[in-house]
């Protein structure tokens, strides 16, 4: 049900003694302006966001970068860790290996993949790793006859591992001196 009280008597005002039309009250701004941004206002916080991501793309950029390398430095130390225990049980004999081998494996499939040691398979990675900084399973792989300083894998085996990116990282080093 509406609510039929009669207005307050201050809401009224008369300009001759019989006269009782209702005037409106302006709440707000003294001028009886109305209330809101102006242009310029709006001109100004634009101009602070614009300056404000402008700030903020740089170190996205920088975070992203520092992100990928730690899961760089992450995946190489995995195949690595996977290596040297492949190493450790073909020095201990668990398995045979081919010679020339000196132990380590050839290939990173055979990381994967495994071998039979006493009837079970003893596997050593779950899969090849995406290289953060080209987006793709191809490592570079070293060999123990490889010259140290080379980019061509012999074939022989897989001493060790390594990035194809060409970039430098955060630190000023390589990604392949990694």
């Amino acid at each position: 049900m509406r609510n039929l009280t009669p207005a307050p008597k201050a809401a009224f005002a008369s300009s001759a003694p019989g006269n009782a039309r209702p005037r409106r009250v302006f709440r707000g701004r003294a001028n009886g302006s109305a209330a809101g941004f102006t242009l310029i206002e709006l001109i100004v916080a634009v101009t602070i966001l614009i300056i404000l991501t402008g700030a903020a793309v740089p170190l996205a950029r920088l975070q992203i970068q520092r992100q990928r390398e730690h899961v760089l430095r992450a995946e190489l130390w995995e195949m690595r860790d996977a290596i040297d225990r492949y190493k450790d049980a073909a020095d201990r004999g668990a398995f045979q290996t081919k010679v020339g081998s000196d132990g380590y494996p050839p290939d990173l499939e055979t990381l994967v993949n495994g071998v039979d040691v006493a009837g079970k398979k003893l596997r050593f990675l779950r899969r090849i790793p995406v290289d953060p900084m080209t987006g793709n399973k191809d490592w570079g792989l070293r060999s123990t006859q490889d010259d140290p300083n080379t980019d061509s894998w012999g074939g022989q085996n897989v001493f060790d591992v390594y990035t194809k990116a060409q970039g430098t990282a955060l630190d000023g080093t390589k990604y392949s001196e990694w």
